[in-house]
C-alpha cells in the first residue's frame, strides 16, 4: 500500500500498522463479492454492512458510552480504501462523519440508540449541514428549528447531502433563533419522520448517494438536540476538526494507486527501444509524483498524530493536509494519465 514504508514513520503506533494490513488483506478478499451489486444505493448499504461486520466502523464511530476517535486509525482505513475503491472510502467515510456530532457532543442514550447501531453497519448516517446559500458559511444558514414545548420543528432544505435516500438517520443543522448569527442546533432526524422527504437525487460523475432534504414542519423531541441549545456550531466545528484530515488520507490513497499504475506501465511499456521507465522525462515525472505523495502524507498524519497525542484542536493543521494533499492527487491523477497514454 505504501511508497517506502510510510507506516514505519513514528506517527504510528504497532497497532496502525496492523489495522493497515487486516484492511488491505479485507479488501482483497471482499470487495470482488461487492463490486456486481447492481445500483450505487445497494452497493453503498452492502459495503457499510461489511465494514460494520468486520470491525472497521467502530474506528470512526464512538458507539459506547465512554471513547474517542483515533484520527490515525480513520485515516489509514480511508487511505487503504480509497486506494483500492473509491465507493468503499465514501461508505466509511460518510458513517464517520454522518455518526460524528452524535459520537462527539451526544448523550450516551444518544450513542447506543445511533452510534452503536452505525458502528455495527446496522444504520447508515448522514451529515446535513449544506443548503444552497450555505456552504462554508455555516452562519447562513436558514433552515429554521422552532421550540414548541418539548418539540422542536424543523423547517427549510438541505442540498448536497451525502447518503441522502439512503440514511437511517441524519444529523441536522439548523437555526434556533435569529441573534446572534451563529446560534444553531443539531437535532437527530430519523428517515421516517413524516416531515422529512428526499426531493431530488444529484447525479455526479463518481455515482454515490447524493441529494437535497426538504423538512416541512419536521417534528423531533428535544432529547434527539445533540449538544446544548445553542450550540450547534460548535458541534459542526468540532466534528468537521476530527475528520477534515481524513480527507486527505483519502486523497493519499487515490493518489498512491495512480502512482503505482504509472510505475507497472512504465515498466512493462516500451517506446523508443526502452520501456517508458528508461526515459529521463518520466523518470522526473514519476519523481515528482512519489515527492508529492510523501510531502502529503507527512501534512495528514502530523494533523491526525497531534489531535491523537494532544486531543487539542487541529484546524490549521489540518486545513493544511487537506488542502495540499487534494491539490496533490488531481496533480498526480494527471500525471498518472498521462504515463499511461490511451489506457490512462
Amino acid at each position: 500500500m505504501a511508497a517506502r514504508g510510510h507506516l514505519e514513520w513514528p506517527f504510528f503506533e504497532p497497532a496502525h500498522r496492523a489495522l493497515a494490513r487486516e484492511a488491505a488483506a479485507w479488501c482483497d478478499s471482499e470487495l470482488d463479492a461487492i463490486y456486481p451489486v447492481e445500483g450505487e444505493d445497494a452497493r453503498c448499504r452492502a459495503l457499510v454492512a461489511a465494514m460494520g461486520t468486520a470491525g472497521f466502523l467502530r474506528h470512526a464511530i464512538v458507539a459506547g458510552t465512554e471513547g474517542s476517535i483515533d484520527v490515525r486509525s480513520a485515516c489509514v482505513l480511508r487511505e487503504v480504501f480509497a486506494r483500492h475503491w473509491g465507493l468503499a472510502d465514501f461508505a466509511f467515510a460518510m458513517q464517520g462523519l454522518g455518526s460524528g456530532p452524535v459520537s462527539l457532543f451526544g448523550t450516551p442514550e444518544q450513542r447506543a440508540r445511533y452510534c452503536a447501531r452505525a458502528a455495527a453497519g446496522k444504520a447508515i448516517a448522514a451529515f446535513a449541514i449544506s443548503e444552497a446559500g450555505a456552504g462554508s458559511d455555516l452562519a447562513a444558514i436558514t433552515t429554521r428549528a422552532r421550540r414548541d414545548g418539548a418539540d422542536y420543528v424543523i423547517d427549510g432544505e438541505k442540498t448536497w447531502i451525502s447518503n441522502a435516500g439512503i440514511a437511517d438517520f441524519y444529523v441536522v443543522f439548523a437555526r434556533t433563533a435569529d441573534t446572534p448569527s451563529r446560534n444553531l442546533g443539531a437535532f437527530v432526524v430519523e428517515a421516517d419522520n413524516p416531515g422529512l422527504s428526499v426531493i431530488d437525487r444529484i447525479e455526479v460523475t463518481a455515482p454515490h448517494p447524493l441529494g437535497t432534504l426538504r423538512f416541512d414542519g419536521c417534528r423531533v423531541h428535544e432529547s434527539m438536540r445533540v449538544g446544548e441549545e445553542g450550540r450547534g456550531m460548535a458541534v459542526a466545528l468540532g466534528t468537521l476538526d476530527v475528520f477534515r484530515s481524513t480527507v486527505g488520507a483519502a486523497a493519499l490513497g487515490f493518489s498512491r494507486r495512480a502512482l503505482d499504475e504509472a510505475r507497472r506501465h512504465a515498466r512493462e511499456r516500451r517506446a523508443f527501444g526502452r520501456t517508458l521507465a528508461d526515459l529521463d522525462g518520466v523518470r522526473r515525472k514519476l519523481g515528482a509524483m512519489a515527492t508529492a505523495i510523501d510531502a502529503s502524507a507527512l501534512l495528514v498524519y502530523r494533523a491526525a498524530w497531534t489531535r491523537d497525542t494532544t486531543g487539542g484542536r487541529v484546524t490549521s493543521e489540518a486545513a493544511m493536509a487537506k488542502s495540499f494533499a487534494t491539490e496533490s492527487a488531481q496533480r498526480v491523477i494527471d500525471d498518472a494519465v498521462q504515463i499511461l497514454g490511451a489506457r490512462g
